[in-house]
């Protein structure tokens, strides 16, 4: 079959990206920088051609997919399809806290989420391998209908991490070498048989040198 071409696109900067507080699925808006990022990268695909947008139902990817679409020049359904198995990683009772103060009061559990254990998860949340089968049982409903044509999924540092490493063929326990930045656009094609890399981290759109060309 012909591959389905697929945008993904982390969600903007919120509060918590800057404070190194852990969202999980806590429904966190984006703070002022990250609307302007969602704005920029909007304008970024405005001439790209994709027939549907979808989008994690939290409000930080739901907003930056809006922005997606409604700059889009092409795209004849403008509605924003929201999917809940984009959304990011449920970290349990982590969740509201920051990266130090995980580290004081859970040193162990902390320990054991930074080295990646495949089926660690703190408590009320999931483990690496249950996010990756999420994600690649996801993006393979979003996909296998739109053979031949290119589509747009916007959701989170987690979700994207995930689709990185099954289109490389990684592990979840394989040290983390690639980018995961707000509003960086990625490439790949799906096929049945999996996700292929094209493209990563693309993030010119937030260049100052590319305000002019956007007319941001």
């Amino acid at each position: 079959m012909t591959p389905t071409r697929i945008i993904a696109v982390r969600h903007g900067e919120t509060a918590w990206n800057v404070d190194t507080r852990i969202q999980g699925q806590l429904d966190i808006g984006l703070n002022e920088k990250g609307q302007w990022q969602a704005e920029r990268v909007g304008h970024a695909l405005a001439e790209e051609t994709f027939v549907r947008v979808y989008s994690s139902d939290l409000m930080r990817a739901h907003h930056t997919a809006l922005a997606i679409a409604r700059h889009n020049k092409q795209l004849k359904d403008r509605e924003v399809h929201l999917n809940p198995g984009l959304r990011e990683r449920g970290f349990g009772k982590f969740e509201g806290h920051t990266y130090a103060a995980i580290e004081e009061q859970w040193p162990d559990e902390s320990r054991r989420w930074r080295q990646r254990e495949p089926d660690f998860a703190p408590a009320g949340g999931e483990s690496p391998v249950q996010v990756m089968d999420r994600v690649e049982r996801t993006i393979t409903a979003l996909a296998a209908p739109h053979s031949g044509e290119q589509i747009v999924v916007v959701a989170h540092g987690g979700v994207m991490d995930m689709l990185y490493r099954l289109a490389t063929r990684q592990t979840v326990r394989a040290a983390r070498t690639w980018e995961l930045g707000n509003t960086a656009i990625n490439r790949l094609l799906w096929t049945p048989e999996g996700l292929t890399l094209v493209g990563w981290s693309d993030t010119r759109h937030l260049d100052e040198t590319a305000l002019d060309e956007f007319g941001t």
